[in-house]
Order: C-alpha cells, then sequence, then structure tokens
C-alpha cells in the first residue's frame, strides 16, 4: 500500500492537486433522499464534438447535457454508458432523440438486464402504476425508468465493448476497459493514457459501494485494475473526483469490508469498519449515516446471500436478439 504512505491531506478530496491539467466536464448527479439518485456524468470534449459518459435518470440532468452541447456549438457523438442502471443510462434516449447520429459504446451485460433485472423492475412498475393510492409524482418517478426499459434500441449498444475498446478522441483515444462480473455482470471504465484520467462508473462510488447487482470478488479485481493503471484523477459514478491515492484508500476500506462480509462479525461491525476505513472520504454525518444504513442491507441481502452472489458472479450473458 505504498500511495496510502502520504500525508492525510493528500488523500482527501482537493482539486488542486491537478490544477492546470486538461479535464473534461463534469456535470454532478444526485442522491436525495426522497427520490431515485442520478450518475455522475462526465463530457470529453474535441473538435469533432462530445463524448458523453453516463447519461443520468431525470430530466433536468440529461437536459444540463444538452444546454453543455449547445452552449459549445458541438454535437454529441458518443455516449458511453459505464453500465446498465438506469441513473446511468436512463438518459440515452433523451440526447439521442437530438443527435441520432450518436453512438452507444457499453458491455453485453444490459442484455441479460434486459431480460432479467430490468424485466422484473418493469413489472414491479406496472403493478406499482396500477396502483391508484399511488402519488402522481411518485407515478412519474417510476414512468422514467419504465419508459427507459422499454426503449430497448436505446440502451443496446451500436458498439460493443467485450475488451479494451479504442475510441478516437483529440488526435489520439480513450481506452473503455471491461470490468466483468464486478458492479453489474460487465462494468467498462474509461480511461484517457494522455491525460492521466478514469471515469469509472459505479467501481467508485461514495459514500458506499452500490452492491444492487455486484459479485463481490469481481469487483476487488476491478479496483485492483484501476489503482494499477497511470492516473492523476479519477471521477467516480457518484461523488467528487478524487486524486489516486484516495482511491487507493477507497480500495483498501473496500477490501476490508469484503473481507468482513466473508467472515462472522455482524454486519452493524462490517459496516462501521467501512465508515471508520473510508472515513477521510466521508463529508457529512449523513454520508457516514448512509452508509451504514445501505452496507448493513447489502451485506445481509447479497454479500452474504449465496445463491445472490451465484448469480451475479456467474459466467456472462450470452447477447440475445434485441426488440422495441
Amino acid at each position: 500500500m505504498r500511495r496510502l504512505l502520504v500525508p492525510l491531506c493528500a488523500l482527501l478530496l482537493a482539486g488542486g492537486a491537478w490544477a492546470g491539467k486538461p479535464s473534461p466536464t463534469l456535470i454532478p448527479g444526485a442522491f436525495p433522499t426522497d427520490r431515485q439518485p442520478d450518475g455522475n456524468t462526465i463530457i470529453f470534449e474535441d473538435r469533432r464534438g462530445l463524448i458523453v459518459v453516463d447519461t443520468g435518470r431525470h430530466k433536468e440532468h440529461q437536459q444540463a447535457i444538452l444546454d453543455l452541447a449547445r452552449a459549445r456549438h458541438k454535437p454529441i457523438v458518443a455516449i458511453v454508458n459505464t453500465h446498465w442502471h438506469l441513473d446511468h443510462s436512463g438518459g440515452n434516449q433523451e440526447l439521442r432523440a437530438v443527435y441520432p447520429r450518436a453512438k452507444l459504446y457499453t458491455s453485453e451485460a444490459v442484455y441479460g438486464a434486459l431480460d432479467h433485472f430490468l424485466a422484473r423492475s418493469l413489472e414491479q412498475a406496472r403493478k406499482m402504476l396500477a396502483d391508484p393510492a399511488l402519488s402522481e409524482a411518485d407515478k412519474a418517478e417510476i414512468r422514467l425508468g419504465y419508459d427507459a426499459i422499454l426503449d430497448r434500441r436505446d440502451l443496446i449498444p451500436d458498439m460493443p465493448v467485450t475488451g479494451t475498446t479504442r475510441l478516437p478522441y483529440a488526435g489520439h483515444y480513450l481506452e473503455l476497459r471491461l470490468a466483468p462480473r464486478a458492479a453489474t455482470e460487465g462494468d467498462v471504465w474509461v480511461y484517457d493514457p494522455r491525460a492521466h484520467i478514469v471515469a469509472a462508473g459505479d467501481l467508485v462510488v461514495l459514500p458506499l459501494p452500490f452492491f444492487d447487482t455486484a459479485c463481490g470478488e469481481g469487483w476487488r479485481h476491478a479496483l485492483a485494475a484501476i489503482d494499477r493503471t497511470d492516473f492523476d484523477v479519477l471521477y467516480p459514478g457518484h461523488g467528487p473526483a478524487l486524486s489516486h491515492p484516495s482511491l487507493s484508500l477507497y480500495r483498501w476500506a473496500f477490501d476490508r469490508l469484503l473481507d468482513c462480509a466473508k467472515g462472522a462479525d455482524a454486519k452493524q461491525v462490517c459496516a462501521e469498519g467501512w465508515v471508520r476505513d473510508a472515513g477521510p472520504l466521508l463529508t457529512s454525518e449523513q454520508d457516514r449515516a448512509r452508509s451504514r444504513q445501505y452496507l448493513e442491507y447489502y451485506i445481509d441481502k447479497v454479500l452474504r446471500d449465496p445463491k445472490v452472489q451465484a448469480e451475479y458472479c456467474g459466467p456472462v450473458a450470452t447477447p440475445a436478439a434485441a426488440s422495441g
């Protein structure tokens, strides 16, 4: 853990650590208590146009992306979905309605998700939308996901990422790298080798890792691969940008959390361990409280459930015929 042997201030989220280096534009996501989240959007820009990494869930988030494109007088030429969770892919249709020539890059894990996890979500949404007791505000929130799942064409890739894939950018390439069986069945993370920048999607999430569809051991390997990469700035799927030493701390805390979940300690002990180990990255008492709440659930329902881990750590699904 050589990278952890630095002054504590270097582990904090100080943006000055990479001042003056070229960087993409971050449109921050949101993690409110009263509705579904939006993931971060990272936008790379060159002469051809904009490369949009993740598109959010809510209309106002997508509008911020479109406003940026109009302000720069450049088209969106490519969309990269780091994974199929709808807070990262739900805006594909809205962006391609305006820029229909934008090519979608993502992993083939979305096929299995559409036929299983998202299919179950669609059925649940139908039942909830038919409930007369549900408020119109709640129904509007549910319809966002419902409509996105029905729109299969804007979720499946034009350019499948099945291994390291090069996307032309600014006279060189962005590298799209695949992490199998990690936060999802196939996560894509983006590396700019010239600027030493990573966009990690939900392989890095603050204030805590979201294990809803995760294979713990595969995720551990993905973080190790990112940590071995020569980068200075990392944009997570949720939360502020991190320095490389901060990512190393995140990885160390993640490994200890996973090891605890594999042991006999109570779930509360493991969750509290994350709060302690990742402490410099958790900026508020709300972060710490949410970490405890969510991680106690994830340890019970995902990490310590053999059937769930067998499902999420199994072989990558074979693409099915797309429809819609």
